[in-house]
């Protein structure tokens, strides 16, 4: 806990016993005085150095003599962990006067000795309507009213207004603290948009920003969320793109944009490369920034395919259809479905627009085929299916499940780092180009189409992840090697793409390396290129005077190989630490799924070493290459629904900055 007092008082200086056992442990130490330590612990790193590291969230600050204590007091001002810390004292300290006055007092009761805090519960019920989307009209429910009066009669319920007002100035705090957060990053941000809808037939458009922060950990938070009924072009919704940007600072930080949601992807795509690029703060010119989401073009493929083989689709869901159109013909699959020993399991037909739910009614309706066979034998108004339309349909439900498996992966990824894809992609690569020598000739039909637009898709996406891929230090260049080497075999064509990602790496590293203020790099760099008598200007100070002696010294003699080291180090070429990292050997691989590898925390370890490559690292692992398809998921609740558009940003803002903060504060308890 924090006691706020003067910084001049100390702490008893006249207590030579701790001052003694002080000293003996370290002579040239001095006495914590500030009482800001009471919140901090001090620490000798091994090269001897200080760092105050926070009692709350751990962060690590400089503790050196002359770094004095105002920047941990600043830390501790806006350290969640240290109110979650003081908070949760207080009602501990509110518990214990409570049981230690009843006990005084005789009393069997306590209720006299609790301190009601009227303003601080007052937050809390409007952190509790930002937090789980309830609606103002909740103080008025009359099974509400009598749990807050038999729980704490004291709680004075506030009005309507009131509670708005408090929900709005939540928003606003929160949005201050994001708005300083964003300032400081010290990365580049990647934009998605998404397209909500509510009940009223009004559309929003959600903004989200996903960024690496400056402590290597993935974060995403909603900027804006705004109606689309004034954006009824392309323009405008880059317009309000381009005015939310500026709004938070970050026109100078984005490093890609993911439209795939976006109603006129392309217009706005075009737009914001326009705005953008003048400001020359774009990699590669901006070849880079338009995106899109695994999971949004391996579904557009898969329909593609589909739509291809729709005749043998609709003799399966006219099966199915036949089966649930009336409750006799069910019954009649139902005893059918006992005679062969098929699943027990109800059998589905799907949603002609949704290609997950074509290939669960396939993989079902493969399950049932001796019950199909049955009923045909058993029921004259069947039009079954031949057996090599059952076999077609096995085939094709065979080379859906491997785009279905990824889908179900990329939907569960906890930490969705960039990384993560470019094997899985190029695996549903290779198998489409195996699949075109199918021995079904409807395989083959399907894999040719869907292959065509597999190479019409990706283009800058997979040049993403290619190079995401490349910073995982488990693969580097051998992933790119190999899969493209499997591809497109060991032609030209293999080699010509390869070399191409390697010289598109390299001429991004290079624009970070030319951006980089990185201090101990360009220390390294000049003082192997720079004069001889800068490198160590006291040592030649200190010799100056015998210049014109003819005595050889120890300081001679050592200046004489410093001289020496750095001509023979000028001569030979600096290795840029993207060389130094690709020469390495690659990092072991350890069983399990690839997202259980922790590259973030790799990078993070591994910064000082690779000062600019993990600046790269920084801004390509956090380009959010998958976004899952939730499209049933983005819809406005009822009271949203009915709520003005100012005030539906404000709660969906706050909602989504504040589920992170609540939920880490309970983590804690």
């Amino acid at each position: 806990m924090i006691i706020c007092m003067p910084e001049s008082m100390e702490m008893d200086g006249k207590d030579r016993n701790v001052e003694a056992s002080h000293k003996s442990h370290n002579p040239r130490s001095r006495k914590l005085r500030s009482l800001v330590w009471n919140d901090f612990t001090k620490e000798q790193r091994a090269d001897g150095t200080y760092i105050a590291i926070c009692n709350h969230c751990k962060k690590h600050l400089t503790a050196s003599s002359r770094s004095g204590t105002t920047h941990l007091k600043n830390h501790l001002g806006v350290c969640m962990s240290s109110k979650r810390t003081k908070r949760k004292k207080l009602v501990v300290r509110r518990l214990a006067l409570k049981s230690a006055e009843a006990k005084n007092d005789g009393k069997t009761g306590g209720a006299d000795c609790f301190q009601f805090d009227q303003e601080l519960s007052e937050q809390d019920l409007a952190r509790m309507i930002v937090l789980h989307g309830y609606p103002f009209g909740i103080i008025q429910h009359t099974g509400f009213k009598t749990f807050l009066r038999n729980l704490q009669p004291q709680f004075k319920l506030v009005s309507f207004e009131t509670l708005k007002a408090d929900c709005l100035r939540i928003y606003e705090s929160a949005r201050l603290k994001l708005q300083e957060v964003l300032g400081k990053l010290t990365c580049r941000v990647s934009l998605s948009v998404d397209m909500w809808k509510s009940n009223v037939d009004m559309e929003y458009m959600c903004l989200t920003c996903h960024y690496i922060d400056n402590d290597w950990r993935f974060q995403k938070k909603i900027l804006a969320f705004l109606p689309v009924e004034s954006l009824s072009t392309g323009e405008e919704i880059s317009k309000a793109i381009v005015q939310s940007m500026c709004d938070w600072n970050i026109d100078r930080k984005v490093s890609s944009l993911l439209l795939d949601n976006c109603s006129f992807d392309d217009v706005v795509a075009n737009e914001l490369l326009k705005f953008l690029r003048p400001k020359g703060s774009l990699h590669l010119n901006g070849d880079m920034l338009h995106v899109h989401s695994c999971a949004h073009v391996l579904s557009l493929i898969v329909q593609d395919g589909l739509e291809l083989i729709s005749e043998l689709i609709n003799k399966v869901r006219d099966c199915i259809q036949y089966v649930k159109s009336s409750q006799a013909r069910l019954a009649k699959f139902q005893d059918a479905v006992k005679q062969v020993g098929a699943p027990k399991k109800p059998i589905i037909i799907d949603i002609p627009s949704s290609w997950t739910s074509t290939y669960v009614m396939l993989e079902t309706a493969c399950e049932f085929q001796s019950a199909f066979t049955w009923l045909a034998s058993n029921d004259d108004e069947y039009l079954p299916l031949s057996p090599k339309d059952w076999g077609d349909v096995k085939a094709v439900t065979e080379c859906l499940d491997v785009f279905y498996q990824s889908i179900l992966k990329f939907s569960t990824i906890r930490i969705p780092t960039a990384n993560l894809y470019f094997n899985d992609i190029c695996g549903i690569h290779l198998l489409l180009k195996t699949s075109c020598l199918s021995q079904y000739p409807i395989i083959i039909s399907m894999a040719k189409g869907m292959l065509g637009k597999f190479q019409e898709r990706w283009g800058t996406t997979r040049m993403v992840m290619a190079i995401a891929s490349i910073l995982d230090p488990r693969y580097k260049m051998k992933s790119v090697e190999y899969f493209f080497q499997k591809i497109y075999g060991d032609t030209f064509d293999a080699k010509d793409k390869i070399e191409n990602i390697r010289k598109t790496l390299v001429t991004l590293y290079n624009e970070y390396a030319l951006q980089s203020t990185h201090a101990s790099s360009n220390q390294t760099f000049l003082c192997y290129a720079g004069d001889n008598s800068s490198c160590a200007s006291n040592e030649c100070n200190a010799g100056a005077e015998s210049k014109n002696s003819t005595r050889i010294t120890l300081s001679d003699a050592r200046r004489g190989l410093d001289q020496y080291l750095q001509e023979v180090s000028s001569s030979q070429s600096m290795k840029s630490d993207l060389d130094m990292y690709l020469d390495e050997a690659v990092h072991p691989s350890k069983e399990g799924p690839d997202e259980s590898f922790n590259i973030l925390a790799w990078w993070k370890f591994n910064a000082a070493k690779y000062p600019v490559l993990s600046m790269m690292a920084h801004d390509i692992l956090g380009i959010p290459v998958n976004i899952p398809l939730d499209n049933d998921g983005r819809v406005l609740n009822q009271y949203l629904s009915s709520t003005e558009p100012a005030t539906v940003q404000a709660l969906v803002c706050a909602q989504d900055w504040l589920k992170v903060d609540i939920e880490d504060e309970f983590s804690h308890i």
